[in-house]
């Protein structure tokens, strides 16, 4: 499939910017990043061609700091807003774009909107938050977001844009997820249907890890380390005690990659279920038949589910939050529960163990490794929008940093391949059956 990666641009950028870069390659000194720098996606080789021809539009662009900028730094008004639910690294991101507007570009009007988009809309009574280098300084020390989130709102496009041009703001941030990031084309769409200069630019949060065309979102790494240690914490409590179960739950509505890298961290686990996989509980190919089999084998399990996984063995729920997403079925108190049910009918005692520690791991404070790539995000998040980008968000890809259509990134979600190689290291590292159906 050909997709367009073209990045819509407020205009031609004309003036010089005010960070002292270089444009000359080989100097030692740190450059300016330009249009024509380019990456491609798609760098596998399957039946096609070794050598191939990429039109511009099949190219995505690198992003960094122009040399020349849309926006003049002193008439800018900059907004930023977090939405959805919490995520480590929150806070990393908000700190690095103030920081960046304030000190590489000199700008002094930098608002934060109180709880998500709701926090626009003409009924709410939420003051915003000036936000400045003495405001932000220790933020990424403490988990949240201090500028306060919530669901919902996204949908109201035309009141949206109405506040955005009441506050006078020229570059709109929206940290937030896959529903976040489709208001935000929403809201870009409407500004450039009424003719108005203001850049959009998106920082793509999902502890899910499951944001199409980038390598990875921010917080990922946090939740996959925070779950790790209540695995361990899990296995401790099964191994000690006669057939000992350590049930966990951890975050993934749609995509099982926290618990598919969990594993792989932890290798304490002996059943990952994600909802890519379908598995049955009863029946000789079961959970339930596997698990006997390996407490018969070795007195305790640990078995890791996440939150999307079995939803098919749970009673049918057409109930949605605030988002529009689906409200989930609790797999993990289904699982505790049939499971005890199962051994109880069978007269062998197990002593079962659940842990969901779904908000701890989303209010933690983010790993050095999520810190570092929340500033990159933000400062490039900064630059793209100085230089009057617009309907993007800022990812990686190939160890790059880039600008991804808002369009492109927001028309699938990014799943676990049960035919690929992170599923297939997940069964060698566990030993589950292939399948449980």
């Amino acid at each position: 499939m050909n997709h367009d990666f073209t990045i819509p641009s407020l205009g031609d950028a004309k003036i010089e910017s005010p960070i002292p870069y270089s444009q000359v390659r080989g100097d030692d000194l740190a450059n300016y990043v330009n249009d024509n720098e380019m990456v491609i996606f798609d760098v596998n080789v399957h039946d096609a061609p070794v050598t191939r021809d990429y039109p511009r539009e099949a190219l995505i662009e690198c992003a960094g700091p122009r040399q020349r900028i849309f926006f003049p730094p002193g008439h800018v008004h900059a907004g930023i807003v977090t939405c959805g639910g919490l995520c480590p690294g929150l806070n990393d991101v908000v700190r690095s774009i103030t920081r960046c507007l304030w000190y590489r570009y000199g700008l002094r009007r930098i608002t934060g909107i109180r709880f998500g988009y709701p926090g626009l809309l003409p009924e709410s009574a939420q003051p915003t938050v000036e936000l400045t280098p003495d405001f932000v300084d220790d933020i990424h020390k403490i988990g949240g977001t201090v500028l306060g989130s919530s669901r919902g709102g996204g949908n109201r496009t035309e009141d949206l844009v109405d506040a955005v041009e009441r506050l006078n703001i020229n570059m709109l941030f929206t940290i937030g997820g896959d529903g976040t990031q489709k208001g935000s084309l929403a809201i870009a769409k409407e500004i450039d249907k009424r003719g108005h200069k203001i850049a959009v630019v998106g920082i793509p949060k999902t502890i899910d890890n499951d944001f199409s065309f980038i390598e990875r979102s921010f917080g990922f790494e946090t939740a996959v380390g925070e779950a790790t240690k209540v695995v361990s914490a899990a296995h401790a409590e099964a191994n000690s005690a006669p057939n000992g179960i350590g049930l966990v739950k951890v975050m993934g509505r749609d995509s099982g990659f926290i618990a598919a890298h969990t594993a792989l961290a932890s290798h304490d686990v002996n059943f990952v279920l994600i909802p890519e996989v379908p598995f049955a509980l009863e029946g000789d190919n079961g959970l339930l038949a596997h698990l006997k089999a390996r407490l018969d084998r070795r007195q305790h399990a640990v078995i890791l589910v996440a939150e999307g996984a079995g939803q098919d063995l749970l009673p049918e729920n057409d109930a949605t939050d605030a988002s529009g997403n689906k409200r989930l079925g609790d797999i993990g108190t289904f699982l505790k529960q049939e499971i005890n049910r199962h051994f109880g009918e069978i007269g062998m005692p197990v002593t079962l163990k659940y842990i969901d520690p779904s908000y701890t791991i989303r209010s933690a404070v983010a790993a050095p490794t999520d810190a570092v790539y929340c500033s990159r995000l933000g400062n490039n998040a900064v630059h793209a929008a100085m230089a009057g980008k617009t309907q993007m968000i800022i990812g990686m890809i190939h160890d790059t940093f880039v600008h991804i259509p808002m369009e492109i990134a927001v028309s699938k979600r990014r799943t676990v391949e049960p035919e690929g190689n992170l599923w297939r290291d997940v069964l060698e590292a566990t030993h589950q059956p292939v399948q449980m159906v």
